[in-house]
């Protein structure tokens, strides 16, 4: 059990690094568009769900972008390996803010499931664990500070284009 935990949790944190990056900017985005009138009204109507209809509504984007995942690996098998990665990063995107924000409706019906009180909080504190562990590494240090200079570059250069236009 050991060697599977050591074999599977780096791989597992990859998934989870991946995630968590784009879990709460994803799921933003998703709710800034239900300020439009008919997402408004399908959110109203996901959060009035029971948990066996909720359970069902965050299961439908797997099997919505299955379709697209395979085509991704035709493209993939058939030489067009560049067009391939972008379908399936495309796809995990959106589909991560797609599951996100349903998660965000769903999980108060959810939690009326026994198994999924008892579980979600234990998955989430394993989850908050290895993220932290994560977070802690050099590798992600030293990732989050070139990032804040790209950021900081790509500010500079963005004022230096708008003095230009002005």
């Amino acid at each position: 059990m050991y060697l599977l935990r050591m074999l599977v949790t780096p791989l597992l944190a990859l998934v989870l690094v991946f995630e968590e990056w784009g879990w709460e900017p994803l799921a933003r985005a998703l709710q800034r568009l239900s300020r439009l009138s008919v997402l408004a009204w399908i959110e109203k109507c996901i959060v009035r769900l029971p948990p066996w209809a909720a359970l069902l509504v965050l299961g439908v984007p797997a099997l919505g972008l299955l379709p697209i995942k395979v085509l991704a690996l035709y493209l993939l098998g058939n030489g067009h390996v560049w067009l391939s990665l972008a379908i399936l990063m495309g796809a995990k995107v959106a589909g991560t803010a797609i599951v996100a924000r349903l998660f965000q409706l769903t999980q108060p019906a959810l939690m009326r499931f026994g198994w999924f009180a008892r579980w979600y909080p234990r998955w989430k504190s394993w989850k908050d664990g290895v993220l932290a562990k994560v977070r802690q590494s050099l590798v992600w240090r030293a990732v989050r500070r070139v990032k804040a200079g790209v950021k900081r570059t790509a500010r500079r250069w963005w004022a230096t284009v708008r003095r230009k236009k002005s």
